[in-house]
């Protein structure tokens, strides 16, 4: 394993394997899984059902623990062969966003209270993560929208309230789990371009689990993965359009 986290990349994976059960109920998930992702970049990870795309999503999200390998994000190693932290909730907190294909609002709180919801959980001031909130709804275009309920906001709109409420923490990590697969190909459109825009202007890396083939075009990468396995590495803007197959 290496010594060093490497410098330029958000997210470093080495070797990362996990496996369900034992013996003949074994089932490998993830089977020695290393990859690299940078500031700026939106990769999508594409595959068949059981390909190992939530698991892989899930171990970078310090949600599954792997049974071997190394994880470091942001600069830090958190997985060593084990946990490197005790407390998996402030990691998260700290460092990673996470977008559904399900918004996931809570119904009883209007825009801002579900965006400030993750800054009053990390410990911020009411002040301080209203303020938070109704800046990141305006830089989404639903500024307008901040007294709402999630019950009266239209796909496209419950789903950039999402979006901000991930971003609330200023992770540079987000990590999302089909986010465009409820949306028509406008809106779809419409989230994927405020994904790109924001891993520019925040240097954040953005992994997304897809089966989405409207938005393809729009990602940076596309990794494969089939058996728990990475099978290739697609670049889909960074000049010519090439495919490495490990």
């Amino acid at each position: 394993m290496p010594d060093a986290v490497p410098t330029d990349a958000l997210v470093s994976l080495r070797g990362v394997s996990k496996h369900f059960g034992e013996g003949e109920a074994r089932v490998d998930a993830l089977r020695d899984v290393t990859l690299e992702i940078n500031a700026g970049e939106v990769v999508g990870l594409l595959g068949p059902s059981g390909s190992g795309k939530s698991t892989l999503l899930n171990a970078i999200g310090c949600i599954v623990e792997p049974n071997e390998g190394w994880i470091a994000l942001d600069g830090e190693v958190v997985f060593d062969n084990r946990w490197q932290r005790n407390d998996l909730r402030r990691l998260r907190l700290e460092k990673i966003g996470f977008i559904f294909q399900s918004h996931n609002l809570l119904p009883f709180l209007n825009c801002v209270d579900n965006v400030a919801l993750v800054l009053h959980l990390a410990g911020r001031p009411k002040g301080e993560a209203q303020h938070r909130a109704i800046e990141l709804l305006d830089y989404l275009q639903v500024g307008h929208r901040r007294q709402a309920m999630p019950a009266q906001l239209s796909g496209g709109e419950a789903q950039r309230v999402a979006i901000a409420r991930a971003l609330a923490n200023r992770p540079r990590i987000i990590l999302a789990d089909e986010p465009t697969a409820a949306l028509d190909s406008e809106r779809a459109g419409i989230v994927m371009d405020l994904l790109r825009k924001l891993a520019r202007e925040q240097e954040a890396a953005i992994i997304a689990v897809t089966h989405d083939e409207k938005i393809i075009g729009r990602l940076d990468r596309i990794c494969r993965l089939r058996d728990g396995r990475l099978v290739s590495t697609t670049e889909n803007r960074a000049g010519p359009r090439s495919e490495t197959t490990t």
